[in-house]
């Protein structure tokens, strides 16, 4: 039991670090090459920090762990939104002011429906899979549009800013994106084989394990990112992190963990992980919309109701191992 705890503990350590470098370095070559900050900030940054949970589902689907792939993304969701946003609300309420980020709720709340719609039956087939692939393509393609057509937004302002402060040469981000990429690899599958030896020897499902322990160390970087963005006062930096971050789990790395092992849907995910998912994307929506002609906003009392929200889940979740 000690070593693949102290598997899980390195290879999160790792995964977090090499998370960092390689969003780092990306930014850096795409600012290199022209890209604006504002698609940087959307597809870079955006997805960049869910590289964990893409590495780690896919190892899990290759080896027949579909419990933790599917844990995993929803479970990062689930904690993107609840544990995540209510922390940050709590440090410094968040405004929303880009106009990018209000087009991309109603996106993330409609491939949410998705989701239901295509685990409903108990099984995730290899063609669900390739939908799920070929929706991310288009709502990338329609993201990267839109965000050429906006003129000026505030999170294009905010990136800004933090291109400039981590300005690095061509030569150094290519090597600190190549050595993220390569130790994202590594710790993931130190990571998945820590959390599948405990899980067998507890004798706790896959899915519990991907839930919580995987799911909360693949959003780690999430969790920094945004909370450094939020004492900044970039707030909708810290709120992109997390839509992005939520839209590349529900459909790009569940999309490809599919793709590579057709998975059945354990009972749980339809009854009780979805349902929370989407409540909390709709209170999200709710949330950062305009709201009596102001700006909408993540008061600090949603945010600990958020938090509030989260533990009480993560409670659950340790009871039905403990009273198993």
């Amino acid at each position: 039991m000690a070593l693949p705890l102290l598997m899980i503990v390195i290879g999160l350590i790792i995964l977090v670090w090499s998370a960092d470098l390689f969003v780092e370095g990306a930014a850096a070559i795409a600012r290199l090459l022209g890209m604006s900050p504002l698609l940087i900030g959307m597809v870079i940054v955006g997805f960049g920090t869910s590289a964990p949970e893409l590495t780690v589902s896919a190892f899990s689907a290759w080896q027949g762990n579909p419990g933790i792939a599917l844990g995993n993304a929803y479970g990062s969701n689930i904690t993107n939104i609840a544990l995540i946003l209510g922390s940050v609300a709590l440090i410094s309420p968040i405004v929303v002011h880009s106009q990018v980020i209000r087009k991309e709720l109603p996106v993330l709340f409609a491939v949410t429906l998705l989701v239901i719609a295509q685990i409903f039956d108990g099984e995730l087939s290899r063609t669900d899979a390739i939908l799920q692939l070929g929706v991310f393509a288009v709502v990338m393609g329609w993201m990267i549009r839109a965000g050429m057509n906006q003129k000026t937004d505030a999170l294009e302002l905010e990136m800004e800013d933090e291109l400039e402060e981590h300005a690095m040469s061509f030569s150094q981000a290519l090597i600190w994106l190549i050595a993220g990429l390569v130790l994202l690899v590594v710790s993931s599958r130190i990571l998945v084989w820590g959390a599948v030896t405990i899980a067998q020897d507890l004798g706790v499902s896959d899915l519990v394990i991907g839930l919580t322990i995987v799911a909360i160390g693949t959003s780690l970087p999430e969790l920094a990112s945004s909370i450094v963005a939020a004492r900044k006062g970039e707030h909708d930096l810290a709120l992109g992190n997390i839509i992005g971050s939520n839209l590349f789990n529900t459909l790009a790395v569940v999309g490809l963990a599919g793709v590579i092992h057709p998975m059945a849907i354990p009972l749980e995910i339809v009854n009780r992980d979805w349902p929370l998912m989407a409540l909390l994307t709709i209170s999200l929506f709710v949330m950062g919309y305009t709201k009596n002609g102001e700006q909408g906003r993540i008061t600090r009392v949603e945010g600990g109701a958020l938090l509030a929200v989260y533990i009480a889940y993560t409670l659950y979740l340790i009871n039905t191992v403990v009273s198993a």
